[in-house]
């Protein structure tokens, strides 16, 4: 019999069978792991199996390529905290949405499980839109996608960095990229070197979400059929978006 005792984030749950479900967990040290939990609609485990808690999990299979059973108990539920605001909800769902379909199974990322944790505690802050544009980008990182944002891909001034590379996701300076603006991405002004202070704030995460949102599609999920989860693009509109990212 294999098994291991970990700690882990809920990311999704699928029914299975009558009472049963398979849970999506992102643990400590066994990275993005599935277990079938029985009971899942039971009053007991309604509240512990939710997307964005913490929960202590033991899984426990006949052999270790099985999906095996999960038994959780609960240690932090964030979810009911955000229930009375839709926009920090719907950022903890589209972060669980993101690492359960983009992380490959059994795959450790220890970082992006302190990384989760440390977005769930930050939505308490006013910060916390820029906070989770910030691990957005860090979520490309994880995945082998990193942003240079601190230097001008085209040897211009880092001072004046005003677009994005869509290729390369490398920084451009104003002079730099003013023969090629229409096929650049905008700098959100929070993501620039010298952190000005934006004049409309909300336009300004807008276009964060934007910048990452380009790169999750073209490259994080441009191979997957069903593209960027819908939980990300409802938190875009949430935050007073429309496109389709």
């Amino acid at each position: 019999m294999e098994r291991w005792e970990d700690q882990g984030i809920v990311l999704s749950i699928k029914g299975h069978g009558e009472n049963g479900g398979i849970v999506s967990l992102l643990t400590e040290n066994n990275g993005r792991h599935a277990g079938y939990v029985r009971g899942i609609r039971s009053s007991k485990m309604r509240g512990v199996a939710e997307p964005g808690n913490l929960v202590d999990v033991h899984w426990q299979a006949r052999v270790s390529d099985n999906l095996g059973s999960y038994t959780l108990e609960p240690l932090k539920s964030y979810g009911p905290l955000y229930m009375n605001n839709p926009r920090k909800l719907a950022a903890l769902q589209s972060a669980c949405a993101l690492c359960d379909e983009a992380l490959p199974e059994r795959e450790g990322h220890p970082g992006l499980y302190y990384g989760l944790i440390a977005l769930f505690d930050a939505l308490d802050l006013e910060i916390w839109p820029a906070a989770y544009v910030m691990w957005e980008i860090a979520f490309l990182k994880e995945l082998g996608f990193s942003l240079d944002l601190k230097t001008c891909a085209g040897g211009g001034d880092a001072g004046q960095l005003a677009y994005v590379s869509p290729k390369t996701g490398r920084a451009v300076s104003l002079k730099a990229g003013e023969p090629y603006k229409d096929k650049l991405l905008l700098l959100p002004e929070f993501l620039k070197p010298n952190g000005a202070e934006p004049d409309d704030e909300a336009a300004d995460i807008r276009l964060g979400l934007e910048l990452t949102g380009y790169f999750l599609e073209h490259w994080a999920f441009t191979h997957h059929t069903k593209g960027v989860p819908e939980a990300r693009q409802r938190f875009y509109n949430r935050m007073g978006g429309e496109k389709i990212l």
